[in-house]
């Protein structure tokens, strides 16, 4: 994959009526534009000190395309520093649009912060006929394809962490939970403004009510989530965290909740389940912060501090 270096942004079609074509449409525009150097203003340039790129990672059935951020090689240290790295397995936001590129910014700062291997994962993105539980096998099929091959990709695979945004926090508390049926430990997950409930309880929430269409248009583009999420008939709890049957026993969780945002209590919520199954759990708010607010440095002033307590969380969760 590659990036584009001038794209324009497409207006937003109206979700409460948009087609499959039309949303097809839509998506492939908008990451591209995602992806382009005019989007740099607010998604934020990438750190300097990683070097980026895409791989492809062979999965049974499929090849699912990372972009993969590593410190960039300082000389000396390069062979010896570099070979035992943490790892970072991230799940951009988007839902339905959405593409690992739009966090550069964030995940260049870890790799080159912590360091750290960080593996971003471009997962099925939802639509009618790519349910929820495809995306969120491709985050769990990632961590445990780099987990398995650790050598190879030069990580400690004993020092490992998920973080996740938006539907990709989802995906993330999803592979925290398999992680540890799995018998897989993980050492921190990070979850910023979460989606935790794609249930008929999904829209059940003061934030919801408050931040329906202000200060974005939240509601109809969540609706579209939920009605993508599962196929006809099937059970949304599975998919749906603060539903799970047992939270207990989890990696511990740092969960970062902008105030303004629609699924602001999604994320309070789901820090007060893992509390109560006895998994750490720090919920941090930000006040007067929007939805993605993290991936917006250029324009959300508040992204940098919160960067910083991700990152100073996970270099706490994650030691040499």
């Amino acid at each position: 994959m590659s990036e584009t270096t001038i794209a324009a942004r497409p207006p937003e079609p109206d979700f409460s009526a948009v087609t499959t074509e039309e949303l097809r449409a839509y998506r492939d525009a908008e990451n591209r534009f995602r992806a382009s150097s005019a989007a740099r203003t607010i998604l934020g340039e990438p750190d300097t000190g990683a070097a980026i790129v895409w791989q492809e990672v062979a999965l049974p059935g499929r090849d699912l395309p990372v972009r993969v951020y590593r410190p960039a090689p300082t000389g000396d240290d390069e062979a010896a520093a570099r070979t035992d790295l943490p790892l970072v397995v991230h799940v951009h936001g988007g839902g339905f649009v959405g593409t690992a590129v739009q966090c550069d910014w964030t995940n260049s700062h870890l790799a080159a912060g912590l360091p750290a291997l960080v593996v971003s994962v471009e997962h099925r993105l939802l639509a009618p006929d790519s349910p929820l539980a495809n995306a969120a096998d491709d985050g769990w099929d990632v961590l445990q394809y780099v987990v398995r091959h650790a050598a190879q990709w030069g990580v400690d695979p004993a020092r490992a962490a998920v973080f996740g945004e938006s539907c990709g926090a989802l995906i993330c508390a999803l592979t925290a939970i398999r992680a540890r049926e799995a018998g897989l430990e993980l050492k921190a997950q990070v979850l910023v403004n979460p989606v935790v409930d794609v249930t008929e309880t999904m829209f059940d929430y003061p934030s919801i009510a408050e931040y329906a269409y202000n200060p974005t248009r939240a509601l109809p583009q969540l609706r579209l989530i939920q009605r993508f999420a599962v196929p006809p008939g099937a059970d949304t709890s599975a998919v749906s965290p603060l539903y799970a049957d047992d939270l207990s026993g989890l990696a511990p969780a740092l969960v970062v909740v902008p105030t303004q945002d629609a699924v602001a209590d999604h994320g309070r919520r789901y820090a007060e389940r893992l509390q109560a199954a006895g998994t750490s759990a720090r919920l941090t708010e930000y006040p007067g912060a929007r939805h993605a607010f993290l991936t917006l440095p250029g324009v959300e002033p508040q992204a940098e501090a919160a960067q910083a307590e991700i990152l100073a969380f996970l270099r706490a969760a994650l030691p040499k």
